[in-house]
């Protein structure tokens, strides 16, 4: 099989973990008699200093050209602590999301055994924790009507019947692949928007008789998600909701930089880790690529490359298992290793497993 990927590095750390994705793909599709092609395409604050367009039409050709997108990171602290910036770099991945009609954002949140003193929470409680958060990605608040002046803003949390249903089929096709068993996250006891959410689940929730579903409000979600994160196996809500519930449950594996995600819909798939772009170890060759190659995992089962996705799955735990990690996640042997290091161990596993 052959891989036409776009290669989107963006900004901060991201040119350096990206590296690392594109090497254990090169090394994946060798073992098992695949090619891939690479093309690298411009986005966020690189892509605003070059062209003054966070995500550029050239970007976007490039996307849709491609059987995938392999992205890394947007953020830059100039913009960021401009309050006036008109263009910002978040809005290239925005547009991205949009344009390509990635309305499905896949996030995987699973712990690691060696790793659980990492945990800010106690072993026995996240100890295999494994569930699924599904976040509807072009909706809500963020591409809602907005309005700001010295006095008065609002963003508008807009949703359609179409899309809430949408996303909801796709959290609970996920659901019937794992423990059947999905939660909807919203608060309808508030929000509008969120009546609608919980209306049309209902609806669909007698479609789907072998899937246990059940409801909870966001606070209350948050808060599950410290005392019991055991308790969830798939779990589904709106664009902002999920953005903070999807961080909040990163850190349950003790770093950020361990969990990737997948975003698909009508268009090309992008495959990304969740951390940001961290411009303050920008060059320093410490940022955790794991999350960077365990995307590259879930681009291959995106394929059914099942058999290509479980060796970079089982490369990425011999790894922490050999304290091979960067400076967040040192190992017990306390050796320090590098971006690189670790890239370099896991092609190394790969190509002699």
């Amino acid at each position: 099989m052959h891989f036409n990927i776009a290669v989107l590095p963006g900004d901060g750390i991201g040119p350096e973990i990206s590296v690392q994705g594109v090497d254990v793909m090169n090394a994946v599709c060798e073992k098992f008699g695949h090619t891939a092609s690479f093309n690298y395409g411009i986005v966020g604050a690189d892509a605003i200093d070059r062209v003054g367009d966070p995500f550029p039409p050239e970007t976007l050709k490039l996307c849709k050209e491609s059987d995938a997108v392999l992205f890394s990171a947007v953020g830059d602290p100039k913009y960021d602590n401009d309050p006036k910036a008109k263009v910002r770099p978040e809005q290239g991945l925005l547009a991205m999301r949009k344009k390509l009609g990635l309305f499905a954002n896949i996030r995987p949140v699973e712990t690691f055994d060696c790793l659980l003193d990492k945990s800010p929470l106690k072993a026995e409680i996240v100890k295999g924790v494994d569930f699924v958060c599904i976040r509807e990605l072009t909706g809500g608040m963020y591409f809602g009507e907005k309005y700001e002046d010295d006095d008065r803003a609002y963003d508008t949390n807009h949703y359609t019947r179409k899309e809430v249903e949408r996303i909801l089929r796709v959290a609970y096709d996920y659901a019937l692949r794992r423990r059947r068993h999905l939660t909807v996250v919203d608060k309808a006891n508030v929000l509008a928007s969120s009546r609608l959410w919980r209306k049309v689940a209902q609806e669909l929730e007698k479609e789907y008789p072998d899937v246990t579903t059940d409801y909870m409000y966001v606070d209350n979600a948050a808060m599950r998600m410290i005392q019991d994160p055991g308790f969830f196996d798939v779990m589904v809500t709106e664009n902002t909701f999920g953005d903070i519930l999807t961080d909040e449950g990163s850190v349950i594996s003790g770093s950020m930089g361990l969990l990737p995600s997948a975003s698909t819909g009508e268009s090309t798939p992008v495959f990304e880790p969740i951390h940001g772009s961290w411009p303050q170890a920008k060059g320093l060759n410490i940022a955790n690529p794991l999350a960077q190659i365990l995307s590259v995992a879930m681009l291959f089962e995106y394929f059914n490359c099942t058999k290509e996705g479980a060796i970079i799955r089982k490369a990425v735990n011999a790894s922490l298992d050999a304290g091979v990690t960067t400076p967040d996640i040192m190992g017990t042997n306390g050796k320090k290793y590098g971006t690189n290091d670790v890239g370099a161990w896991i092609v190394d596993f790969i190509r002699n497993y």
